[in-house]
């Protein structure tokens, strides 16, 4: 009780240590660590996964509290598409759940960010029709929330080049001509993400320093805040820890 009150008290004082012109407007999140957390414990990795999606509204919350414009959530790599299916197949279903659950709330707007060819045709038509039953008529204010699924930053610039030759081929060009007009900003307009600005945080938790290829592109001007506890014990005091970690450092955009 004691160290929940002391949580309380220092949680207000990082809140107002931060300004609102210093909050990210778009932050990618890498929930990492949900396998590692089960075994500790002596449990099976499904329930390591199943905490990890128990904890994603509740994130989502403390980031529309604040002020997040932007969330997008790495749930499934396509390096984890490899993985057994007997682990793989119930993930899929937390992840379809979640989704659901997610979409049900009706507080964010939700995007699907990955390739959905690489997943079983039953759990991609079931997030599209998710999608679909979230989209509202008129402006949509509300806090977007990209979930990645079969996500893989390579996979996406590969895919992102190859649209952009498909529509260019589709007007007469060859790839000649292509290659001599190419601009940065052609790809962009091409990634799973396009219409959305830039990352400008990505959190990761478990103590992993490393990328692993989120939003490869994107975030070629992110700061980064690596979390050193597990996806399922990612406390409010180090979400706000990230943002105030983000709000004192000078941002130079590469210049």
């Amino acid at each position: 009780m004691k160290n929940h009150l002391l949580y309380r008290i220092y949680e207000r004082r990082l809140v107002k240590q931060l300004a609102s012109d210093s909050i990210p407007k778009h932050i990618g999140i890498i929930l990492d660590g949900n396998r590692r957390w089960a075994k500790q414990a002596g449990n099976a990795a499904t329930y390591g996964h199943r905490k990890g999606a128990d904890k994603v509204t509740e994130v989502l919350q403390w980031a529309e509290e604040t002020g997040v414009k932007i969330v997008t959530l790495w749930m499934l790599s396509t390096d984890n598409l490899e993985r057994d299916h007997k682990e793989l197949e119930p993930l899929l279903a937390i992840i379809s759940d979640t989704f659901a659950n997610l979409a049900a709330d009706g507080r964010w707007h939700l995007r699907v960010v990955g390739d959905m060819s690489l997943l079983p045709e039953s759990v991609a038509q079931s997030l599209c029709k998710t999608v679909e039953s979230n989209q509202i008529e008129g402006p949509d204010n509300r806090m977007t929330v990209n979930v990645a699924i079969g996500y893989g930053g390579r996979h996406e610039i590969t895919d992102a080049v190859r649209s952009l030759l498909r529509d260019q081929s589709a007007k007469g060009m060859t790839i000649d001509q292509v290659a001599d007009v190419l601009t940065v900003d052609d790809i962009a307009d091409h990634l799973y993400t396009r219409g959305l600005p830039d990352p400008d945080l990505v959190i990761r938790t478990s103590g992993e320093q490393r990328l692993s290829g989120f939003l490869l592109w994107q975030s070629v001007h992110s700061e980064y805040y690596f979390c050193e506890v597990y996806w399922p014990d990612f406390r409010r005091v180090d979400f706000l820890r990230a943002l105030r970690d983000y709000a004192q450092r000078e941002r130079r955009m590469g210049k």
